[in-house]
């Protein structure tokens, strides 16, 4: 029988998986509600509860690995969640070694903004593509990098935070310690502070023709131009996927990001760059965990 593997996108509300391919056919998947208080120990026994209900019994002996993306950082090996944001008691939890003598299975764990970098390149916006970044806008900024097709996460496994470089150095204080980060002009709740309205009203009223949402767009491409700048220049990627809550408003934002991209940026760094939206939703995660269980199945063979 073929070799299917596990991806899980463990969310401080539900988590999410699915059985794949290596094709990236998705044979079966299912949601479960992450238990509150989603306690390490409450979390590991949803998951193989899940996990065992994922798998028929006559598929459970071709599962060859499981990918979990976790709501904050893991460590470089993929195998400790360091911290997980919305989780309880969450600080250095070694969730693969936990898993894998829970299930058998080798287990694989990386930040869920990783996976879902990993997921639109496998399947989604970014397939065409070695070489992409991820930006997610949503009540943060999060961010992926992928070179030659593998996710970069540096030497000690928290590379990739895109939403936190320095777009204005005395702008307003980020929860990551620094000031006038991309984040603070990107995030839902940047948008919030500076409008007063949901991103989602506002791509309502730009529909309908209103000038203060469209001059607000305007502006907001302007600043995330800028900040696409700075990682066009060290990562000169072929493409830019923008997922995440506020990127439904893209076609209002994403002229003025790309004229502000065309002025800052050398032709030579950015010939043929390509600023797409994400493909996948909220699906981005789980299969974006699968590909990285299909990358460590590689390694392990």
């Amino acid at each position: 029988m073929e070799p299917e593997v596990i991806g899980i996108d463990l969310g401080g509300t539900a988590i999410k998986l699915g059985r794949f391919r290596q094709d990236g056919t998705c044979c079966q998947s299912l949601s479960v509600p992450t238990p509150q208080p989603a306690t390490p120990t409450a979390v590991v026994e949803a998951l193989v509860e899940a996990i065992n209900s994922l798998n028929s019994e006559e598929a459970s002996h071709q599962v060859a690995a499981i990918g979990v993306g976790t709501p904050g950082p893991a460590d470089a090996e993929g195998r400790i969640a360091r911290v997980a944001i919305n989780l309880a008691n969450w600080q250095d939890v070694p969730l693969a070694d936990w898993l894998e003598a829970k299930t058998g299975y080798p287990t694989v764990l990386a930040n869920d903004a990783n996976c879902a970098g990993l997921g639109e390149a496998w399947l989604g916006a970014g397939r065409q593509f070695r070489n992409l970044i991820l930006l997610t806008l949503g009540t943060g900024v999060g961010g992926a990098i992928i070179l030659d097709g593998k996710l970069f996460t540096g030497h000690q496994g928290a590379a990739g935070e895109l939403g936190l470089i320095t777009l204005n150095p005395d702008g307003p204080m980020c929860n990551s310690g620094n000031q006038g980060s991309l984040e603070q002009y990107a995030s839902v709740q940047a948008i919030r502070r500076c409008t007063g309205k949901e991103p989602n009203v506002l791509g309502v009223m730009a529909r309908e023709g209103n000038k203060f949402a469209l001059e607000f767009w305007e502006s907001y491409g302007r600043n995330l131009g800028a900040g696409l700048a700075s990682l066009i220049y060290v990562l000169t990627p072929e493409a830019i996927v923008i997922g995440g809550g506020v990127s439904a408003s893209a076609e209002f934002f994403f002229p003025a990001a790309l004229a502000e991209i065309e002025r800052r940026v050398l032709y030579s760094s950015r010939a043929g760059l390509q600023l797409l939206t994400a493909e996948l939703g909220n699906q981005a995660g789980m299969v974006g965990a699968a590909k990285l269980a299909w990358q460590k199945v590689e390694v392990v063979s």
